[in-house]
């Protein structure tokens, strides 16, 4: 390393750690846009509104009676306070890890390619544990619930492989102080 600058490896090692904090902003943003589109605006499904819970063990609670729709907007609540969580320790990991050049970090490819790589994840692994696995919901239930289902997951893959292109042909954004030589 020379004095008073930065090896290429230093400024990858920094570029690198926006990799954790934009995929839980993804995973959080994701879960928004599912909580917000398909359980609130389109309503068609709420976290426990599949029939398939009985086999795991959840009592079924329809979305067409009172007491099983205040049943699943509490446990929508909670999925939108687990999402919230996401994107607020998403941010604070970024806050903390950019010490400079913030406007550059939000405009960059890197950042919203792990964003995107984020959702991507979300989609897959809600889709295959609460869609597949646990059978608690499913993305829309009528003739063609399987064909939703897939559409879910073949979504959560192209946004992780749009996602991974995207930030991985990016050029690097410098997020913190540069090393200085001790």
């Amino acid at each position: 390393m020379v004095i008073g600058s930065e090896t290429t490896a230093g400024r990858e090692r920094r570029a690198a750690r926006i990799g954790l904090p934009g995929i839980l902003l993804g995973a959080g943003l994701g879960g928004f846009v599912d909580g917000i589109l398909l359980h609130q605006i389109l309503q068609w499904h709420h976290m426990l509104t599949s029939t398939d819970t009985a086999r795991i063990g959840v009592r079924y609670y329809p979305a067409n009676t009172v007491h099983g729709l205040q049943i699943n907007t509490m446990w929508d609540g909670f999925f939108h306070a687990v999402t919230w969580l996401l994107v607020l320790t998403g941010l604070a990991l970024l806050y903390s890890r950019v010490t400079h050049a913030r406007g550059r970090l939000w405009t960059s490819r890197k950042l919203w390619g792990w964003v995107l790589v984020g959702w991507g994840l979300f989609n897959l692994i809600e889709g295959i544990v609460d869609h597949h696995v646990l059978g608690i919901h499913h993305v829309r239930t009528d003739a063609y619930q399987t064909w939703w289902d897939i559409g879910f997951l073949v979504l959560g893959a192209l946004l992780v492989a749009g996602g991974w292109a995207l930030q991985h042909g990016a050029a690097p954004v410098e997020i913190g102080a540069p090393e200085t030589a001790r």
